[in-house]
């Protein structure tokens, strides 16, 4: 019923930090020499990544709600909250599947992190195996 806003709900707050995290790496960039080579992913843009993971699950989960009439275009806007029980319902939904969606989410999230940075390692150590 409203599972998605789960989802959207970590969305902002990913969205937030990733912008800190942006403003604060740029600002570490400006005050250090030029001549440094990025040697990682910088979090900002693994930040990104789970932010677009998120944003476009609940995007699609919402319209899959809209779609079978579960939210609304008037007030209360979730169907669900018009009748106490259902609501009621609506919020273990929430509760139960939505926190499940969106720590999947985060965890596949994790395993793209540790993969994008042994692929990167993995480069990394190549042309020295090659040169010797």
């Amino acid at each position: 019923m409203a599972c998605f806003l789960v989802s959207a709900a970590e969305a902002v707050v990913v969205t937030a930090v990733e912008k800190a995290e942006e403003k604060k790496e740029q600002k570490i960039a400006e005050n250090s020499s030029s001549e440094i080579v990025e040697t990682k992913i910088p979090l900002s843009r693994k930040l990104k990544w789970l932010s677009y993971m998120l944003w476009g699950g609940a995007i699609l989960l919402a319209f899959e709600h809209i779609w079978h009439g579960e939210v609304v275009a008037w007030f209360p806007f979730l169907s669900a909250m018009s009748d106490p029980g259902d609501t009621a319902e609506m919020l273990h939904e929430m509760a139960t599947t939505g926190v499940c969606m969106a720590l999947l989410v985060t965890l596949v999230w994790i395993g793209m992190c540790f993969a994008a940075d042994a692929i990167l390692k993995r480069g990394q150590n190549e042309p020295a195996r090659k040169a010797s």
